[in-house]
């Protein structure tokens, strides 16, 4: 079966395309992935049965042979580290939580960097 990668995939259009490794497009529609599987990523290596559909090539009976590491994956901080953090930004909101409760919001510049904070471990707990 040939293999090839990912180029580009639409969740909500519901397909996309396959770089095979002999450099030809393949077209990928959703319901040629495989059993419980609603998204592929750009990158995604497959392994997949291919038909001569009116348009050209189509992918059938596709299989994941890997999934690309993300790059936010492979730059995040270490666990330990990680809790670290965690537990400052949670010393730092209840000093926050308490001047509120005080009727005091914070000026602009430090909810400003209390929001990039908060985004920034959003995104690396996401990772």
């Amino acid at each position: 079966m040939p293999t090839g990668k990912v180029r580009f995939y639409d969740d909500e259009k519901g397909f996309g395309f396959i770089t095979g490794d002999d450099g030809q497009d393949v077209f990928l529609h959703a319901t040629a992935l495989p059993a419980g599987t609603t998204s592929v990523k750009a990158g995604t290596r497959l392994e997949f049965g291919v038909a001569d559909g009116r348009r050209g090539l189509q992918a059938l009976s596709v299989r994941v042979l890997d999934a690309p590491v993300s790059l936010a994956k492979k730059t995040r901080m270490k666990a330990d580290d990680m809790a670290v953090v965690v537990e400052d930004l949670v010393k730092l909101l209840d000093g926050l939580g308490g001047d509120l409760r005080h009727g005091r919001y914070p000026s602009a510049t430090q909810g400003k960097k209390v929001a990039a904070i908060l985004r920034k471990v959003a995104d690396d707990l996401e990772a």
